[in-house]
């Protein structure tokens, strides 16, 4: 008599509120233990589910079976899945498709029906293997009964110095040597077998090995204070707030070695692709090995090698972007989240996380220390020191005594050039020294728009409620939301006229001009037009990193986290274009942006200068950013979130509701403000409903959209109203509507 099937949990990586039931043929049961994957029926589909653990119902009918088990180890740890089930509860998400985000790309299968109607299995996240030769003992000990020649000799020596190496290596050396190696093989002198091997990101990348730094006092203090509590083993938020060039990245990498010393782990956080590299070789030079890297630029092939490498504990030092945050890291001692200011830490779609924030959550779990390091922290992150929900570690100095670089403020108001007198002479003396120059501006394209001559109306994109970019080296122009383009110049599609004028400037008109003024500088631009290729953004950062380019012109990827000590002139065009944004939080990120673009000047010998250009340079967030005065600006600031009612002294929720017919996005994003106001006053709960709304880009890829804002001081009377509107919402299935938690895109 046979046992009754075993009923486990499964997650489906859908989008469903629920997980589902299914039992599991008695052949299966030895290995359908939580934390691997399984092939199972999902209406007329075979789906990859993720298996949670046994069901807590065992008492359920009509139960479908498994198919099959697609592991044979775990793919998450207990601890790992208490966080995924945290944050699909926080973030009001599908467990699965939380699931998901966590497992690296093209890992899952599906089914389709191919040419011939016969399903066939889509699969991701494959090994590699390589044929590798070596020795199967000491040469001197084997009688060679036959002379092997003297090319099986010399690649015998080869293996022999080598230890191990690829049959690929040596037939690069020797060329066709397939007889000779198994004429070794015969004699019993080398060995072949198919081994595992990693493709490896950091490939063709040499780094020389340096050593800790000295700090000087508040580094050292900060440092004592992380150690402290990585020494007591137990959960530790920090806010480390060191102005631009205070030696932050140091205070990571000692403190990551003590973590090391006492047998942690360490998981680092950056918010660009373009700092990864420079980071990245920073750690490689003080730790050497045992780094693993994840981030979008990564191959898929790349991706699943670095996490299985992590997941088996080849790797105790993960650095990456916002995904890393589910990096499959175990025994964490410290959390790292470099520039935790930054917006792209947040998920803009799917699961709308913030790393940032699970940060602090996956520390709390680990019992691990957690650095939130930044020049110009988040408003609601100088809140919480000042609650003393973070322990803040001040840096007021830059290393070696060096002075913080000497700004000028240049009004544009009625100036018709792109650069001002001041900052084309600063870059003619600059380059006359020797020295570099960055000069940011935060657009990209050659001109903003394209405006007709006759009836003064701009180019105008027919999908998104933007105009389009003029680029003039892809001769289009462009939208840069949904990619439409159109040839360029071109005429008005409102009145034919052939005649249209450029307004604005962007990266690349910018760049024109900077070549104009000088022919013979070494110009580089670093914008997303430039960095599209694979490893294009390490190319570009190491021309200014060993001198051979004079100027780094570029958006706001340039801003942050570089350092490069010959840049002595930063100049900034348009320092108030983000002030016009429709966001409560358009000054922070002024000051932000600002603030570290300045701080790109004067980092090594030489002290810098700065040229910051705006049509008003009044606002406090450009004023404090010149004199480097965060204080004056985050206590202004927060008076101003106080009387408006904004984070940190409220908690946020945004619903955007979207479609193609705009009418039926009109109804239901009407029909969802009622319900929420219905539900509202059935629960008792003290929430601001504010909406509907049109978006302020109101059509955006051809489909119409309208928001609405929800405010609450209780974060849990903004759940609890989430949850319940989740449970009570009908929604038309042509309309999309998006919950977005703790919003930080207003558009």
């Amino acid at each position: 008599m046979t046992s009754p099937a075993a009923i486990i949990e499964v997650a489906i990586p859908l989008h469903l509120d629920r997980t589902f039931h299914y039992r599991v043929p008695e052949h299966l049961q030895h290995r359908a233990l939580s934390g691997r994957r399984a092939l199972v029926p999902f209406g007329n589909r075979k789906l990859t589910g993720y298996i949670l653990g046994e069901a807590a119902e065992t008492e359920i009918a009509n139960l479908k079976d498994i198919i099959d088990v697609l592991d044979s180890e775990p793919l998450w740890t207990a601890g790992e899945l208490e966080f995924f089930r945290w944050a699909a509860s926080y973030y009001q998400h599908p467990l699965g498709e939380v699931v998901q985000t966590a497992l690296p790309a093209g890992i899952n299968i599906q089914t389709r029906k191919g040419t011939s109607g016969v399903e066939a299995p889509l699969t991701g996240g494959k090994s590699v293997r390589r044929e590798t030769f070596y020795l199967p003992g000491p040469v001197e000990a084997v009688t060679i009964p036959r002379q092997p020649g003297a090319k099986a000799l010399e690649i015998l020596e080869v293996i022999r110095e080598a230890g191990d190496i690829s049959g690929g290596e040596l037939r690069k050396r020797f060329g066709t040597c397939t007889p000779q190696l198994k004429r070794l093989a015969e004699l019993g002198l080398a060995t072949a077998e198919e081994r595992e091997v990693y493709r490896d990101p950091f490939r063709n990348r040499e780094v020389t090995r340096d050593e800790p730094r000295l700090l000087h006092s508040h580094q050292k203090m900060a440092l004592e204070a992380i150690t402290s509590c990585l020494d007591l083993q137990q959960y530790s938020p920090f806010l480390l707030h060191g102005v631009t060039g205070s030696g932050k990245t140091e205070i990571y990498l000692q403190a990551i070695s003590h973590a090391l010393e006492l047998g942690k782990t360490a998981l680092v956080l950056v918010p660009e692709i373009a700092l990864t590299p420079q980071l990245t070789g920073r750690f490689q030079a003080r730790f050497g090995g045992g780094i693993a890297i994840l981030h979008s630029a990564l191959s898929d092939g790349e991706r699943y090698d670095e996490w299985r490498r992590i997941r088996r504990g080849l790797a105790k030092i993960v650095i990456g972007a916002r995904s890393a945050i589910f990096a499959p890291l175990e025994n964490i001692g410290i959390i790292v989240v470099d520039e935790e200011h930054e917006a792209s830490f947040k998920q803009s779609d799917g699961l709308r996380y913030n790393a940032r924030d699970l940060a602090l959550v996956r520390g709390r779990m680990e019992r691990a220390a957690v650095v939130l390091g930044s020049a110009t922290p988040l408003v609601t992150s100088i809140h919480a020191a000042a609650q003393g929900r973070l322990t803040i570690l001040e840096l007021p100095d830059r290393v070696a005594g060096r002075p913080m670089p000497r700004v000028d403020l240049v009004a544009m108001k009625g100036s018709k050039g792109v650069l001002s007198a001041q900052l084309s002479t600063g870059l003619v003396e600059t380059g006359e020294q020797g020295h570099q120059a960055i000069v940011f501006l935060n657009r990209r394209g050659f001109a903003t728009f394209l405006v007709c001559a006759e009836c003064a109306k701009p180019l105008i994109c027919p999908n998104c409620s933007v105009t389009l970019t003029y680029h003039r080296q892809r001769r289009q122009s462009l939208c840069h939301y949904c990619d439409y383009a159109v040839p360029a110049p071109g005429t008005c599609p409102a009145c034919g006229c052939p005649s249209l004028s450029e307004l604005g400037a962007g990266t690349e008109k910018l760049e024109h001009e900077l070549k104009e003024l000088l022919p013979t500088a070494r110009i580089l631009r670093m914008d997303s037009d430039t960095t599209s290729g694979k490893g294009s953004h390490e190319r570009l950062l190491s021309r200014m990193n060993d001198g051979s380019a004079d100027i780094l012109v570029g958006t706001q990827m340039i801003a942050k986290g570089h350092d490069f000590p010959e840049v002595t002139l930063v100049g900034v065009v348009n320092a108030e274009a983000s002030l016009g944004m429709p966001d409560f939080r358009a000054a922070e990120r002024t000051f932000q942006l600002l603030s570290q673009v300045i701080g790109r000047a004067g980092r090594g010998e030489t002290p810098g200068r700065v040229v910051v250009q705006a049509l008003d340079t009044e606002h406090y967030a450009i004023q404090s950013a010149a004199a480097h005065d965060g204080a004056g600006f985050y206590r202004q600031e927060l008076e101003f979130r106080r009387e408006a009612g904004y984070p940190p002294f409220t908690h946020l929720a945004a619903f955007a509701i979207s479609g193609l017919a705009e009418h039926t996005v009109t109804e239901q994003a009407d029909a969802a403000a009622r319900l929420l106001a219905h539900l509202k006053t059935e629960l008792k709960i003290r929430v601001e409903i504010l909406g509907p709304a049109p978006s302020p880009l109101y059509r955006l890829r051809n489909r119409f959209r309208r928001q609405i804002l929800l405010k609450a001081a209780s974060r849990s009377d903004l759940h609890r109203l989430l949850t319940s509107w989740r449970q009570r919402a009908a929604v038309a299935s042509t309309v999309r509507i998006s919950v977005d938690i703790d919003p930080v895109d207003m558009m």
